[in-house]
């Protein structure tokens, strides 16, 4: 089973959504702020992946961190962040079996079903 987690008002949420529906694939969504983040398995991505991945630096939420935060960033800093303000997480995250994706390509979808 494919889950896919995000933010469902976001647009590249809103495009693997459609992707995956137009392509007929069943996936589970978990929203971040309706859902809640205590059953993310947000730690697991960080530990995984490093906050590079993880966070989006190019959203609004990022800019909106103070220069003190960005500098001092690491997985521990992250995850704090994170859990408090899930629009940090680069979306749309997909993770099926042992495969996890950030953000949405069409090829990497592709390759993942």
């Amino acid at each position: 089973m494919i889950t896919l987690y995000g933010i469902k008002n976001c647009d590249t949420v809103k495009k693997a959504r459609k992707w995956l529906e137009n392509n007929g694939i069943q996936y589970q969504f978990h929203d971040f702020r309706e859902d809640g983040m205590e059953t993310v398995p947000l730690e697991s991505w960080l530990e995984q992946f490093g906050w590079q991945e993880v966070l989006n630096r190019r959203s609004t939420s990022w800019r909106a961190l103070s220069d003190e935060q960005k500098q001092g960033m690491d997985d521990k800093a992250a995850l704090a962040l994170a859990l408090t303000t899930p629009t940090l997480i680069k979306r749309p995250v997909t993770v099926s079996g042992g495969t996890t994706l950030f953000g949405f390509k069409e090829a990497a979808f592709s390759q993942l079903i």
